[in-house]
């Protein structure tokens, strides 16, 4: 009796069992990824994709990919593998369900893995540092050292334009990403190298010895790239997603976010507030550190609003009589009590205090960073007139909650057709446009600066590891 009980038992087991593995085989990828409620993500680090920045992790793949996991209701598993290569042999081996890494879409590519609507275009450019001669075409670079990374579409970019000039020659690095070999190129170790123009974008803030000497391709397409499976469930749920954001502008948004300002400074005023980080800073820094603890705000931030106001000069003054570090007017100094305009002290506490108030005043259905952007704005033009341009956004159509669209409308303030139609009336618009802008790069800048270079210690590391081995094997001949 009991081994018959024993042996009804195990049959109702297997019968279980085998349901559940026949339930789990019948569900669609998309089905499994709610179910475990884990979406693998494979990217990279990188100004363009994914970093650590003060807040958080931050890069236009992240906010995407974040958005994404909101849409299906899920959570992020974001890997990172240690090469560029190593993120295409996943994804088309299907160890991940997403590679959101920046890849661009080539015919080589789309043979191993299935490619999601692109998000953006870039072209690829040959880069060179300032001070050397510009190559002026493909054949000025038989001189010099040309590297570019293993796997990158870069390869094959430079594999075609071999075949219609054969003395193109160029090394393969299979340790440093696209970010590296840029340092390298700065750092004058090697001569060239090739990047995607959004990172070049990015980079050459950072980096302001590099410049472009001319495209090496035709405009090329960014997509996340999934896995070649007949299981097209979640690629049909990525296309609804990117025709969701393309439609309500969210991705215009995002994009405006990441890139929509690293142009605002030229190299010379690039180069000055390098200077002036190392000559003047210093002097203010413990004030700008006082204020940030006391008002809960960046003290890089505040000090990049305080060198777009007067270069970090304590006894600056405008023409409109403003004075100090910060600014500061005669009415806005008295309302904050501040004594002393040109004291760095009272005028860092005071330009952090009034900065404070204005954010407060921002409504808090605005989301950051846009609650930010619009707080500096009103701290250069004033709230009525602010208020003015987010009137004229909503006229107009557009989102007078976004930045993107609101620093459109604020240069119709210098025009008599729109500013009579407000009510603060004529205002210089183009100039919190810049102001904004430029305080963003400045941030951006002083972040760089006092964050631990990552690439610059790889890069550096990589290079004199190479060095050691090709001393070594030269010494064994």
């Amino acid at each position: 009796m009991i081994r018959l009980l024993k042996l009804f038992i195990g049959c109702i087991c297997s019968v279980l069992l085998s349901h559940c593995d026949t339930t789990t085989l019948s569900q669609t990828k998309l089905e499994q990824i709610k179910q475990s409620g884990i979406l693998h993500v494979l990217t990279r680090t990188d100004p363009t994709t994914y970093y650590q920045s003060p807040d958080g992790y931050a890069g236009l793949e992240y906010d995407l990919i974040t958005l994404f996991a909101e849409h299906l209701g899920v959570k992020v598993k974001i890997e990172v593998p240690s090469t560029f290569e190593e993120i295409l042999s996943k994804i088309a081996e299907g160890k991940a369900d997403i590679a959101a890494a920046g890849l661009t879409i080539t015919e080589q590519r789309q043979q191993a893995m299935r490619f999601a609507p692109a998000y953006h275009e870039v072209t690829e450019q040959l880069i060179y540092r300032s001070g050397t001669r510009r190559p002026a075409n493909i054949d000025s670079l038989s001189n010099g050292i040309l590297e570019v990374t293993k796997g990158t579409s870069h390869v094959d970019t430079l594999n075609k334009l071999k075949q219609s000039n054969p003395e193109l020659n160029w090394e393969i690095n299979d340790h440093l990403d696209t970010n590296g070999l840029l340092y390298l190129v700065n750092e004058g170790l090697i001569d060239y190298t090739v990047a995607d123009s959004n990172q070049a974008t990015l980079v050459r803030r950072f980096y302001p010895k590099l410049n472009i000497a001319f495209d090496v391709s035709a405009p090329r397409q960014l997509a996340w790239a999934l896995s070649p499976s007949n299981d097209t469930s979640l690629y049909d749920e990525v296309v609804v997603f990117f025709k969701r954001i393309q439609a309500d502008k969210t991705l215009d948004q995002l994009l405006e976010k990441h890139y929509g300002h690293a142009s605002s400074l030229s190299y010379v005023d690039n180069c000055q507030f390098r200077q002036h980080q190392k000559s003047r800073l210093p002097h203010y820094q413990h004030y700008f550190n006082s204020a940030s603890l006391l008002y809960n705000i960046d003290w890089r931030l505040l000090a990049a609003i305080g060198y777009q106001e007067s270069h970090w000069l304590a006894n600056a003054e405008s023409s409109h009589g403003v004075q100090g570090i910060m600014m500061l007017t005669n009415d806005t100094a008295d309302f904050l009590n501040i004594k002393d305009r040109t004291n760095p002290a009272q005028s860092i506490d005071g330009g952090a205090r009034y900065f404070q108030q204005r954010l407060k005043i921002i409504s808090d259905k605005i989301p950051e960073p846009d609650r930010t952007w619009f707080a500096l704005a009103s701290y250069n033009v004033g709230m009525g007139h602010l208020e003015d341009a987010r009137r004229l956004t909503a006229q107009q159509g557009g989102n007078p909650d976004k930045w993107m669209d609101v620093k459109q409308r604020l240069p119709l303030l210098t025009e008599e057709k729109w500013h009579q139609q407000t009510k603060h009336g004529y205002a210089r618009g183009k100039e919190p446009v810049r102001y904004v802008e430029n305080i963003r790069s400045y941030y951006d800048l002083l972040v760089w600066l006092t964050e631990e270079n990552q690439i610059q210690n790889d890069a550096m590391a990589i290079k004199k590891n190479n060095e050691v081995d090709t001393i070594s094997s030269y010494v064994l001949k």
